[in-house]
């Protein structure tokens, strides 16, 4: 019999990941960390079911999943008290999504190292403090890290994992087995402020809220920018890939004229400037941030542009052909 995937926390993030797993086959524990009356503690278990059967009704409207299938995906969900007897909770794996308190974290961090195998993997799912500040909550904190995921955590497909240098590979094997299983998609970072989604986001926020505040565009004109521009782009390329699809020499230049512009907040790093001295621009070189050696670029820019073309057609964003040739009319 599979040993369940055990969930510190009965909050939003620990019912995601509970439903993620869930839906995915696997039985999880939802451990519940908050003092409370037996009367009290029974109706937060009954809220906290409402919200899955809630989010399964969803999805059966949404046609991902039959009514028959509810009862049984729900019946892998089992919520217990943190004080209940532990003897037959030697889990697969451990995610620790309490609330972004220190101590709180200290206390559920403690409990896993006491009642769990010294090999069981523990994973903070923080958004707020670094891998290296909490591993010494934790017995074997070669077996400790982040996974920080994006909600809603049982769509959203990216889990960020951020490793300390006590962090032994076979446990990120492990944790990146169990998650890719699940159809997510892992990505590794060291241990640093905003991992790499919030980071690169919260620069793009507080640009699109200075586009409006400067009254260069309205707040629904940036959400569209972003929406089929921006966002369609980077739904194709990676950031990265994308500066070397237009030259690492373009991104150079207009940052030196939006410094010039505006402030200093736009210099392109040491990096940029390195990779031109280098004649790694991108993809007139062969290189860039990632090698082309072997890569038939024509065929790259084929398979991107096929990519782009699918997305435009999902959102209903393709533009007007006229296939007969004949002049239309301006309206």
């Amino acid at each position: 019999m599979q040993k369940p995937i055990i969930v510190l926390g009965a909050g939003r993030m620990g019912e995601g990941i509970a439903l993620s797993f869930v839906l995915a086959g696997q039985d999880v524990v939802l451990v519940d960390f908050k003092p409370r009356e037996a009367s009290e503690r029974e109706r937060y278990y009954e809220q906290a079911r409402s919200h899955l059967m809630l989010e399964l009704a969803y999805l059966r409207d949404k046609g991902l999943l039959q009514t028959e299938n509810i009862a049984p995906i729900a019946s892998r969900l089992r919520f217990i008290d943190h004080q209940e007897v532990v003897s037959l909770m030697d889990g697969r794996l451990v995610f620790e999504a309490l609330p972004e308190v220190r101590e709180i974290k200290q206390k559920g961090l403690s409990w896993a190292s006491r009642h769990l195998g010294e090999e069981v993997v523990i994973a903070s799912t923080t958004s707020t403090f670094l891998v290296s500040e909490l591993s010494s909550m934790v017995s074997n904190s070669a077996r400790f890290m982040n996974a920080h995921w994006l909600n809603p955590a049982h769509l959203m497909p990216l889990v960020e994992v951020s490793r300390s240098k006590e962090t032994e590979p076979r446990y990120i094997d492990e944790l990146y087995r169990v998650l890719k299983g699940i159809g997510k998609v892992p990505v590794l970072c060291e241990a640093a402020p905003g991992y790499i989604v919030p980071r690169l986001q919260v620069l793009l926020m507080n640009e699109a809220a200075r586009l409006v505040e400067e009254g260069v565009a309205s707040a629904e004109d940036v959400d569209v920018a972003i929406r089929v521009g921006l966002g369609l782009r980077y739904s194709v390329l990676g950031v990265l890939e994308f500066i070397d699809w237009g030259g690492g020499d373009t991104l150079y230049y207009a940052s030196n004229y939006l410094c010039d512009k505006l402030d200093d907040r736009f210099k392109s790093p040491d990096v940029i400037t390195q990779n031109m001295q280098k004649q790694r621009r991108g993809f007139q070189d062969g290189a860039g941030f990632f090698d082309y050696t072997d890569v038939d670029l024509k065929q790259r820019r084929r398979e991107r542009s096929g990519d782009f073309l699918k997305r435009l057609a999902l959102l209903d964003l393709m533009p007007e052909i006229n296939a007969s040739g004949d002049t239309q009319p301006s309206s």
